[in-house]
């Protein structure tokens, strides 16, 4: 599947048959690898050259919207391929692969007709893509949500002893609870285990000797008990700070632990399902946004070739995929087809740059082209 398309627009002289065979002809003998397809738009409605000036106005900035949204969502559904560890799917639209549905389009008259100002189809695609990037950013902050609470709650189960939950390090055994006594939960950094050892009987009164125990160490620090009398619980955090040892708050309950691992179960269904329901909803919205992109560009090439080659509407509309290598041919093909004296052919600097912004492409040409990337 190529990644990049022109859609060009040629003005018809003698028949819009003649000149596609003779497109056809040209390609085959001097650029035979590049893919060309007709590109068939119906009947438009054309309206007033007042109208067509302001819409082609708005032309050029409503692609770069649509396509932009387009890209946003790919971009998703490949970041959660990714995540998910599925292989990619082909991109469609309502099943039809995206660069057929490109190559082969037919213009839909039941969801656009085409007796509609062309003002009225193009803002309804521009209201129906916006709606679905609001979707779109709804449905991704819900998922980023879950996503954040899990990956704190990681954090804090693989972080360091400074930051993580102690919960599943320490057993009942290990804490002390009476009406005078507490055990306290010291992190110690690894190197100054010596200096705890030897001074945490010290740093207040009422501590009970040979009561500190080791429970767990990671490259950083290590987890040590101390059991001492509760009322001097702060004086003894104090002193520890000052040492550089530090306190962490804990309180042994297995209904919490149990809470917690619920919480943790349920953050993890909640990631999975919302990824494959986000996911799903991506691929729809893909096509339909592709969809309606399509749409768009034939209405943009409709307007441009009636603004650049005048009334009533005779152009040949194709599409063609030449390889890097190929482009300059395929130019010097498509301008040899092209009659410039029947064409309105945008000279002037200001002009030219106006040219250049509405069809996407650096330069001007006697006929109407844009490029379309769908990756």
């Amino acid at each position: 599947m190529a990644n990049r398309y022109w859609v060009v627009s040629l003005p018809v002289q003698k028949s819009a048959s003649t000149l596609w065979n003779s497109l056809q002809d040209q390609i085959s003998k001097h650029s035979f690898d590049t893919p060309l397809y007709r590109f068939n738009i119906p009947n438009l409605r054309v309206g007033t050259l007042d109208s067509l000036l302001a819409l082609s106005d708005d032309l050029f900035k409503s692609n770069t919207f649509i396509e932009g949204v387009s890209q946003k969502i790919r971009r998703q559904i490949e970041e959660l391929e990714r995540v998910s560890g599925l292989e990619s799917n082909a991109l469609t639209v309502d099943g039809v692969p995206i660069d057929s549905y490109l190559t082969r389009f037919v213009w839909d008259e039941a969801k656009y007709p085409t007796m509609s100002p062309l003002r009225e189809i193009v803002d309804g695609i521009h209201t129906l893509v916006a709606k679905i990037e609001d979707d779109l950013k709804v449905r991704v902050a819900e998922y980023n949500n879950v996503r954040s609470q899990l990956n704190a709650i990681n954090r804090k189960q693989s972080g360091s002893l400074a930051v993580r939950d102690l919960s599943n390090m320490v057993k009942p055994e290990d804490i002390i609870t009476s009406e005078h006594l507490v055990t306290l939960l010291a992190v110690v950094p690894k190197y100054s285990q010596k200096d705890w050892l030897s001074s945490y009987e010290t740093l207040t009164t009422y501590v009970v000797p040979r009561s500190s125990k080791k429970l767990y160490e990671d490259n950083e620090y290590a987890l040590y008990t101390v059991t001492l009398f509760g009322r001097v619980a702060d004086n003894f955090r104090t002193s520890a700070r000052e040492r550089g040892f530090q306190i962490r708050d804990f309180e042994y309950s297995p209904e919490a632990q149990e809470s917690r691992k619920q919480e943790l179960e349920k953050l993890v269904q909640d990631q999975d399902s919302l990824r494959s329901s986000l996911l799903q909803w991506c691929y729809t919205s893909y096509g339909e946004v592709f969809s309606s992109w399509m749409h768009f560009c034939a209405v943009r090439i409709f307007a441009e070739s009636i603004l650049r080659y005048g009334l009533p509407p005779s152009f040949l509309a194709c599409v063609l995929s030449p390889s890097t290598k190929g482009e300059k041919k395929v130019r010097s093909i498509l301008e040899g087809l092209c009659d410039s004296t029947n064409s309105t052919y945008w000279k002037t600097e200001d002009e030219g740059r106006a040219m250049a912004g509405l069809g996407g492409d650096a330069d001007t040409y006697p006929y109407v082209s844009f490029t379309i990337n769908i990756a």
